[in-house]
């Protein structure tokens, strides 16, 4: 799963292109993908990295799934963001498979390095190597900058979500 870049480097600050690579998330990765997780004002919130055996539980759950992608970016050998791709096979859009991206994280070290970019078009390739029709992802209401990211990329704010929290 590995896969370099193609891409020029965008900033002073980012690697050049051929130090990115995005590979299958390991259970040695929890605590750095966890801290990455709650490296935010609502990830703090949410997230206790002090305490990774939820995660430990969550991440055997995704392993075993293959239709569950959560994947490290490197730059420069060094842990550099993480995100979930999920393909959901479905019966509407005539039996099409969609991809659903989640809890895209960026390590602070690398934000504003055209990281997250580079992060979401391999999602985007992967989406369509799986054969999905539609790419779709959400981001909480809060996180402005995260939406005007996502329309850059060509996403459209398309539907209302709404959640029902059950624990």
């Amino acid at each position: 799963m590995t896969t370099p870049s193609t891409g020029a480097a965008t900033s002073a600050a980012e690697p050049p292109a051929e130090e990115f690579s995005v590979r299958r998330a390991t259970a040695e990765d929890i605590p750095e993908i966890v801290a990455m997780l709650a490296d935010d004002a609502l990830g703090a919130t949410r997230e206790t990295p002090s305490d990774l055996a939820p995660y430990r539980a969550a991440f055997d759950r995704i392993d075993a799934d293959p239709n569950q992608h959560l994947v490290i970016a490197e730059l420069g050998g060094r842990t550099a963001g993480t995100l979930q791709l999920t393909v959901v096979p479905g019966l509407s859009r005539r039996g099409a498979a969609r991809a659903l991206i989640e809890a895209v994280r960026i390590h602070a070290d690398f934000r504003g390095s055209g990281l997250g970019t580079r992060l979401i078009e391999w999602a985007i390739a992967e989406s369509r190597r799986q054969e999905c029709v539609l790419v779709q992802l959400t981001s909480d209401a809060t996180r402005v900058d995260a939406h005007r990211f996502y329309e850059r990329l060509g996403f459209q704010a398309s539907h209302l979500g709404f959640k029902m929290p059950l624990a």
